[in-house]
């Protein structure tokens, strides 16, 4: 009797699983698709009413008419909502359609409707269509669009389809104008399902087939002005040309003066104030270095010798003379510019568009003399353009640098960008690591339209710049500068002045000083320290490098040429002056370039 119990037990667990299973398939799935089944009738009985009345749209031949759930709504043949099962939310009826095609003689219906996961088991897909090459492609401006066609179309119900069936619409690709246009693709199936595929086809302006359009396929810009600014890094570049498959360009003008024998040094030093993204491009590469002589530097314009791979160098004879005359050249500097070519082991070649008493464009230095240096970069030739004619105003652009937004800090921004602030120009040299940044005035000082100069007023035999020796260049700039200049963005910070024991060259300092300052004058081999000939008001000024032996200090005179003579006690120079923002200074407007600096304020 005890087991008669428990088989019964046994027997009545096993039949509320088995009811709790049928409920489960009954509620969950079953009554759902009965439900949903109900719905489909309901669109198709619609969809007949609507062509009994509207029998002049039923499809002729094999022609396939089509009729959206939501016209038969919005035609009152359906009234009542549907909606997905346990739920309310309706059933689409933007997806959902009724489809009818004649077949042997009769018209024949297919439903499709879709309410949440559950949708009618009809054919209601396109056909797959599959593109020869890749789905995104990118082309030249100005190059003619090729199209690469359809590799295969399959179908879920009709199988493998024509490819020459498939419509393709380019109508949208302009190869004249950068940017992203879009190539359709489309075919229906047997049942009027459509596909359409995109190709999205991307129009880029290459440095390299830019360089090329604009030099006429000689990949080198010549004469004396042609549109070839590059505004690269912060700083305004000219476009050379063509170096293979690169592109080789070189600052507008001179950045320091420096020893000859030093450059190469000394353009480790400029590299590293390139920025992060900037360096991304460049391209190590070899340049000429030939020796010469007077009679033959005017006219080389082949190479013989270069130099191991660098990622920057200067210009030679070879790159300037290819560009054209004299008067039709736009490498040709107005300052003394140093060139890649020795002419013997003491001896360099400078380059300027004429020597005074002489029709000469080069001529013959120590390597120990100060010159001006033109840092030349190759950058890659893949490179996309993305802004910018390559006029001055408008200088192309390659995407490897951002203009700050409004409450950015100032030491946020890069080398070579311009400030405006106390009614001067100022250039960025860097950013210090307490966060002030270090700028230089773009001109030098005046006061009521006349020019602010200085001179040495000390008994001191040897004239060092010095900020606490009353009568010296140094204690004027320190003390009598913020006459011209309001300050109060800046800051006093600890400088070094370097010392030479005789000559002034780079990295030969015999010894150095540090004082705490305001303003300073310009350090000869820092960053924007040689003359900018786009400020007209640009005169001669102080540097602060000197030397102990009577009479050696560091001027850049007024034909923008760093003074190698002795200069004397009562010769009067400009002040150009360096200084230090505040950490918290913020960007206000502007794009840091020259012709829209930012406008700043604390």
């Amino acid at each position: 009797m005890a087991m008669d119990k428990k088989k019964m037990t046994k027997y009545l667990k096993l039949a509320v699983v088995i009811i709790v299973v049928v409920l489960f398939i009954w509620f969950l799935i079953l009554n759902p698709l009965i439900t949903f089944k109900g719905y489909e009738n309901q669109v198709e009985d619609a969809a007949k009413r609507y062509f009994e009345i509207n029998s002049s749209q039923l499809p002729t031949g094999t022609r396939v008419k089509t009729l959206s759930v939501q016209d038969l709504f919005t035609q009152a043949y359906l009234k009542e909502d549907f909606y997905v099962p346990f739920s309310k939310k309706p059933c689409s009826i933007t997806e959902s359609w009724v489809k009818v095609r004649k077949e042997d003689g009769e018209y024949k219906y297919y439903t499709y409707l879709k309410c949440g996961v559950i949708s009618s088991i009809v054919d209601h897909k396109g056909p797959e269509i599959t593109l020869n090459g890749d789905d995104s492609i990118t082309i030249d401006q100005g190059s003619k669009y090729e199209e690469l066609g359809v590799k295969s179309v399959v179908d879920n119900s009709d199988g493998k389809m024509n490819v020459d069936d498939v419509t393709i619409d380019a109508s949208d690709v302009n190869t004249d104008v950068t940017g992203t246009y879009e190539v359709i693709y489309s075919i229906k199936d047997s049942l009027d399902n459509e596909t359409k595929k995109i190709r999205t086809v991307n129009v880029v302006s290459r440095l390299e087939s830019l360089v090329k359009k604009e030099t006429n396929d000689s990949g080198t810009y010549t004469g004396v002005n042609p549109n070839n600014y590059m505004y690269f890094s912060g700083m305004l570049f000219r476009i050379i040309g063509l170096d293979g498959d690169n592109v080789r360009i070189v600052t507008e003008q001179d950045i320091s003066n420096v020893n000859y024998s030093a450059i190469d040094e000394w353009l480790d030093y400029y590299y590293d104030h390139l920025t992060k993204d900037a360096k991304k491009y460049i391209v190590e590469n070899k340049y000429c270095n030939m020796d010469a002589d007077d009679g033959s530097i005017g006219s080389i314009t082949e190479c013989s010798s270069y130099t191991d791979s660098k990622k920057v160098s200067i210009l030679s004879a070879s790159d300037i003379n290819k560009v054209g005359a004299i008067t039709e050249n736009y490498l040709f500097p107005d300052s003394i510019s140093w060139v890649r070519n020795s002419k013997n082991d003491s001896e360099a070649y400078t380059v300027r568009n004429r020597f005074y008493n002489s029709e000469s464009k080069y001529m013959s230095f120590s390597k120990d003399y100060n010159f001006g240096v033109r840092p030349v970069i190759t950058i890659k030739g893949d490179a996309l353009v993305v802004d910018g004619d390559g006029t001055k105003d408008h200088p192309y652009s390659i995407g490897d640098f951002k203009y700050a937004k409004t409450n950015d800090l100032v030491n946020t921004r890069y080398t070579g960008e311009y400030i405006s602030y106390s009614g001067i120009l100022w250039r960025i040299i860097d950013v210090d690591s307490d966060g002030t940044t270090k700028v230089i005035a773009n001109t030098t000082l005046y006061n009521n339209g006349e020019r602010v100069l200085t001179f040495y007023d000390t008994n001191a035999t040897a004239k060092i710049y010095n900020p606490t020796q009353s009568g010296n260049v140094g204690y004027f700039i320190k003390n009598q500068a913020s006459q011209f200049i309001d300050t109060e963005y800046f800051v006093n910070k600890q400088i070094e002045v370097p010392i030479y024991k005789n000559d002034i060259k780079y990295g030969q300092e015999s010894t150095t000083k540090k004082y705490k300052v305001k303003l300073s004058a310009p350090n000869m081999y820092e960053m924007f320290s040689a003359f900018d000939y786009n400020d007209k008001a640009m005169k001669s000024y102080w540097l602060i490098n000197s030397s102990r032996r009577q009479y050696t200090k560091a001027v850049v005179s007024d034909i923008g040429v760093v003074m190698y003579g002795d200069l004397y006690d009562y010769d009067e120079y400009g002040i150009r002056p360096v200084g230090y923002l505040n950490k918290d200074c913020v960007i206000v407007r502007g794009q840091g370039t020259m012709d829209n600096p930012y406008t700043i304020t604390k």
